[in-house]
């Protein structure tokens, strides 16, 4: 069984990025695609649909006045360019928010937390449920087997990248990049720098815009990388932080 995905945006070139990025999720199938909010609904009273990816930002009725229009919405993916509705997406309960201009890594991590949800909801997955528990990296003339749950964090080095293990002081070291490796990782890694990519799972604490993932290691958060960690801590939280507490990010 697959998950039944409706896509909007009313830009044409966003909207074949979209279809295109649906089409190599193996547990995505798409169900329709429009330019409109008032199409979408045309398309929701004749097809059951299980996933939207909507644009926020469309001309008559957009994706906040759209899903909230909804009597009973199906799983929410809110796209735009702006990144001041991120607080507004979440209280309207989206599974997780793609700002713009977002690859298809970001987009994988997004159809991964749909999954989730999905599964949460129907108590089952689908059959096409590809295994991401793991990956395997080149070193020099062999291939490496690391589980993702053994990475705490990857750190770019000029053409290479070094992968620190729970498991192990000395990193992995491979010739590759930031953009190839997210591809294989799930939605627990954040890249929070232009040079690190965080394990959520393995990390202690943030504090003073850092991540502290050992009594002696930091990791700084990149300005133009807080939305994304945001969001996942939205969706990760419980509590809410006191003012003092919540500055400590900026």
């Amino acid at each position: 069984m697959k998950i039944k995905t409706l896509i909007i945006d009313d830009e044409p070139i966003a909207l074949e990025k979209l279809k295109s990025y649906v089409s190599k999720v193996p547990f995505l199938e798409l169900t329709g695609e429009c330019e409109s909010a008032m199409d979408a609904i045309k398309i929701l009273s004749e097809t059951q649909v299980d996933v939207i990816f909507t644009d926020i930002n469309m001309p008559d009725l957009n994706g906040l006045e759209f899903v909230s229009s909804l009597s009973n919405p199906p799983i929410v993916v809110f796209i735009t360019a702006y990144a001041q509705y991120a607080v507004e997406s979440y209280k309207l309960a989206a599974v997780d928010y793609l700002l713009k201009p977002y690859g298809f890594a970001d987009f994988q991590r997004s159809a991964n937390k749909v999954l989730e949800f999905y599964n949460s909801r129907h108590g089952g997955k689908p059959a096409e449920t590809p295994s991401n528990d793991s990956i395997f990296v080149k070193v020099d003339y062999r291939f490496l087997r690391i589980a993702l749950s053994e990475i705490t964090y990857i750190k770019g080095y000029g053409e290479y990248l070094q992968i620190f293990l729970s498991s192990t002081p000395t990193p992995v070291l491979t010739l590759s990049s930031f953009a190839g490796i997210m591809e294989r990782l799930n939605e627990h890694f954040i890249q929070v720098h232009r040079s690190y990519i965080v394990n959520m799972n393995q990390i202690h604490h943030i504090e003073r815009a850092r991540i502290v993932v050992a009594p002696d290691t930091y990791i700084p958060i990149g300005d133009s990388y807080k939305t994304k960690l945001f969001q996942y801590l939205q969706l990760h939280t419980i509590g809410t932080p006191s003012k003092r507490n919540s500055e400590t990010s900026k």
